[in-house]
């Protein structure tokens, strides 16, 4: 699964929570023919990220290419069950990708249209946030 090699901090702090923002960066297709893009906000785990690229690569059989436009590098702790208060921040879980509407998530080119939006349909069932598949027009 997606992980970083190396981090400059290994544990974070969480961030203010900013309601109805919008993503700046990465919301237009850079490499492929068609794109799975965000619709609303979520915190999308690098599990989430690789079970919708198993879900893209099975359906179109391996042929075509597949670019992931994000990788989770946000540490998230998680403290074990039953542990009383103090003691500390606990050890980091797993990695997420902070997703703002807009965000391209993964890209496909070199397969047919219809094989490509149903490919990255089912993919977007694997993920968090509502999506909508775009094309290069």
């Amino acid at each position: 699964m997606l992980l970083p090699k190396k981090v400059k901090h290994r544990k974070w702090q969480k961030g203010r929570s900013k309601k109805r923002t919008v993503e700046t960066r990465g919301t237009t297709l850079s490499f492929g023919t068609f794109g799975l893009k965000a619709e609303s906000a979520a915190w999308v785990n690098s599990r989430q990220i690789e079970s919708a690229r198993r879900t893209i690569t099975n359906f179109v059989k391996r042929e075509g290419k597949l670019w992931i436009r994000i990788f989770p590098d946000k540490p998230i702790t998680m403290r074990p069950p039953e542990v009383t208060m103090g003691g500390g921040k606990g050890a980091v879980d797993h990695y997420v990708f902070p997703v703002k509407p807009g965000r391209v998530l993964f890209e496909v080119d070199g397969l047919k249209p219809k094989i490509a939006r149903e490919a990255l349909r089912l993919a977007g069932y694997k993920l968090p946030v509502k999506t909508r598949i775009i094309g290069k027009e």
